[in-house]
């Protein structure tokens, strides 16, 4: 209802935070599929903005792992945890890869709630990159962590802790060896992050780095895998 008032009235500056699949027919009923989005901020792409850091360092690569792992929470309960949790990591997947996902293999169980608390998603690009992300909300630690495997090069993120760590091989003209270890990263607190960043898109009339198009196509994602699960089970009980 929001964004469709709020583009109805003909403003342009909108902060969208949260992760219901309602939101991406009711972005897609406002604003149509047009290239420009307004001045749009997904607020909740965590994720992208945490890597921040790191991306310099990526390069087109083969394989990436993320985990992102959490106690059991006070809210969103109402929702699974692939929009809860995973969908920051989808996102950040859509930004670093760069290529149409072709195919969605996913699985998730509910332990504690009637709605999907762990799931685990496995999703292939065009490029020929391959992505592992596992989100849950019913461990006893916190883990957020991101691994990337591309050609002579290893990026590991603790988005816990901010730390950035890279491996390269080098080859000197005699035996290769693996190089590398802990980056200087400047900490900051995420979420304050991305209010500044959409604020001062507002302001500068500048688009935001995460825009209301990048956080559709993050919600379609989920989406998707949420759709794959749900087919999963249904198959299974067959």
């Amino acid at each position: 209802f929001v964004i469709r008032a709020t583009a109805a009235a003909g403003l342009a500056d909108i902060g969208a935070k949260g992760a219901v699949p309602a939101l991406t027919s009711a972005w897609k009923d406002a604003y149509g599929d047009s290239t420009y989005v307004a001045r749009a901020a997904f607020l909740g792409a965590l994720a992208r903005l945490d890597a921040a850091a790191a991306r310099p360092l990526l390069e087109a690569p083969k394989f990436i792992e993320i985990h992102r792992i959490g106690v059991f929470p006070d809210r969103s309960l109402d929702i699974d945890v692939v929009f809860d949790l995973m969908i920051h990591d989808l996102d950040l997947l859509l930004a670093v890869v760069g290529s149409e996902v072709v195919a969605v293999e996913a699985v998730g169980v509910n332990v504690l709630t009637p709605r999907t608390d762990i799931a685990n998603a496995r999703l292939r690009f065009a490029s020929g990159c391959v992505a592992n992300v596992t989100a849950s909300r019913i461990s006893r630690d916190r883990i957020r962590k991101a691994r990337f495997f591309q050609r002579d090069a290893y990026i590991s993120i603790d988005f816990a802790e901010q730390e950035l760590e890279m491996y390269r091989l080098v080859r000197d003209g005699g035996r290769p060896s693996i190089q590398g270890g802990k980056l200087e990263v400047t900490r900051e607190e995420p979420l304050r992050r991305e209010l500044e960043d959409f604020l001062g898109a507002v302001r500068e009339q500048r688009q935001p780095m995460v825009t209301g198009r990048d956080g559709r196509a993050a919600l379609a994602l989920a989406t998707r895998v949420a759709q794959t699960m749900e087919t999963h089970e249904r198959s299974s009980l067959a």
